[in-house]
């Protein structure tokens, strides 16, 4: 066999259980070389092994090792924002993926407050993980030097700054926003304002540069009273988009960076009875759920995000397993896949 069963895929850990007539995780102390397996299982679970053509990932072997067999995704974001924000659940999908043939916990924990901080930092120090995935950084937050301090291995998903240390998985946000907007600006719209995220995480930063470079390289001047500031909720939008209408009634186009202020900027515009597209064309940023169920259904900038917590999580399982090399084809520490934009009704 070659490793991918007679169909062609790669067969999984449950169907070599299956085959076996044992449970998942005595297959995987099979492989792992376990004496806590008698001899007659044994055998059951090399044979299918065997005809399945299983292939064990090594990084997931040698993490299985370990004496945690668990991996906290921590999320330093409110519960509101987590349930919200579409973004996040494609994230730990992807993460999900990846561990999925190994007997690794995944532990999710968010951490929004300072109290859950606290906490949090208290449950780390124990060592109660053999590894950390974080998402969603805010520059100047404590969580990755302390993570650091702790030896604790850590993949990050957006950097915090260019000279980020850490390694990370992130997505090019500046080409995507600046793709968006030479759509716009393609599509005959001459004043294009912008929604940008908070502007203490670095993706948000890059969107806005984006913007700003795309605009210049097409010769048209970067008003400031174009730019709103929020905080990628649906009512950060909202309020962002009617500062924009105060200060730019003329305005014919709209770049949010995330779909879920972008669906809060078409309530407002709906609400000042501007119409989406004829009147003001509105792109957003993520190509979620959101953008597919819009009315209209919402140009956006698809960042491949479940794809991002898959390359997290086997970057990290390659860290905690002894090995500092990157993800193949990776190139290094830093992991930065590419976007696309989606062209719907909106624009």
């Amino acid at each position: 066999m070659n490793g991918h069963g007679r169909s062609g895929r790669r067969p999984t850990l449950e169907e070599v259980a299956v085959r076996a007539g044992v449970g998942r995780g005595t297959v995987s102390r099979v492989i792992n070389g376990s004496s806590k397996v008698s001899e007659q299982t044994k055998a059951a679970v090399e044979a299918a092994v065997t005809e399945l053509g299983y292939v064990p990932n090594r990084a997931a072997r040698a993490l299985a090792a370990n004496r945690n067999d668990a991996i906290a995704l921590v999320i330093p974001e409110p519960e509101a924002r987590f349930f919200a924000e579409p973004y996040f659940s494609e994230v730990v999908r992807g993460v999900g993926a990846a561990l999925s043939e190994t007997d690794i916990q995944l532990v999710l924990t968010l951490a929004g407050s300072d109290r859950e901080r606290r906490r949090l930092a208290q449950y780390l120090s124990g060592h109660r993980v053999d590894g950390v995935l974080l998402v969603s950084v805010h520059a100047g937050d404590p969580l990755p030097e302390l993570l650091a301090e702790l030896g604790i291995p850590t993949v990050i998903s957006g950097r915090r700054s260019a000279a980020e240390t850490l390694p990370c998985v992130d997505s090019d946000n500046l080409e995507g926003a600046a793709e968006a907007v030479r759509h716009l600006l393609d599509r005959g719209r001459r004043t294009i304002a912008t929604i940008t995220g908070p502007l203490d995480v670095y993706g948000a930063r890059c969107r806005l540069d984006g913007y700003r470079q795309a605009l210049a390289a097409a010769g048209r001047p970067v008003d400031e009273r174009l730019v709103a500031v929020a905080d990628f909720t649906e009512d950060g939008g909202r309020r962002a988009m009617r500062e924009l209408l105060e200060r730019s009634p003329a305005l014919d186009a709209v770049f949010a960076s995330s779909d879920v202020m972008a669906a809060g900027a078409r309530l407002e515009l709906r609400a000042a009875g501007r119409r989406i597209p004829s009147d003001v064309a509105l792109v957003g940023f993520d190509d979620s759920v959101v953008a597919r169920h819009m009315d209209p259904p919402l140009t956006s900038v698809r960042q491949p995000i479940e794809e991002m917590g898959r390359t997290m999580a086997r970057m990290l399982l390659e860290r905690v397993s002894g090995g500092r090399g990157s993800v193949t084809g990776a190139g290094g520490p830093s992991v930065v896949l590419q976007n696309r934009l989606v062209v719907r009704e909106s624009s």
